[in-house]
């Protein structure tokens, strides 16, 4: 599934859609360039949870807990600074499991072999100053039921 995304409140919205989709248990790699717009996106998906904290890009602290609606946790991790899981394995394991929990991760190449097969890629790549083209794609019976519902709704 392709989208032209043409602003960084279109990414938002974009973003909210997906996040009012989610009822836990989804595991979410993000792809993209730095200055694609996942952190834009992971703000948006947050809304769609009901999180209105300030949702911020993890990755100096390589992860972030956030809680929303229906009891759901969304877990934001970004790899962009590490080689590989190291001590950080053991809590993806645990967020990957935990079926009320949205685990959403960035640069998830580094820690390839911790990732299961069953989840949702959103390659975000830039077309343009604000543009993108967001290309989704699923692994798995979770992933693709969830692409199910998003083509569903947006068509």
């Amino acid at each position: 599934m392709n989208i032209d995304i043409n602003s960084e409140k279109s990414m938002m919205e974009f973003g909210q859609t997906i996040g009012r989709l989610l009822n836990g248990g989804e595991v979410i790699e993000l792809i993209g360039d730095v200055g694609a717009g996942k952190t834009t996106f992971v703000k948006g998906l947050a809304l769609g949870l009901d999180i209105y904290e300030n949702v911020q890009s993890p990755s100096f602290t390589i992860s972030r807990k956030y809680f929303g609606r229906d009891d759901i946790e969304l877990s934001h991790y970004d790899f962009y600074r590490l080689n590989d899981a190291g001590i950080m394995r053991n809590e993806i394991e645990e967020s990957i499991a935990d079926k009320s929990s949205v685990t959403v991760i960035e640069w998830g190449d580094i820690i390839d072999g911790v990732l299961p097969q069953d989840k949702i890629i959103i390659n975000i790549e830039a077309t343009g100053e604000q543009t993108r083209k967001i290309t989704i794609q699923a692994n798995g019976e979770i992933s693709f039921e969830f692409l199910e519902k998003i083509n569903d709704f947006i068509n």
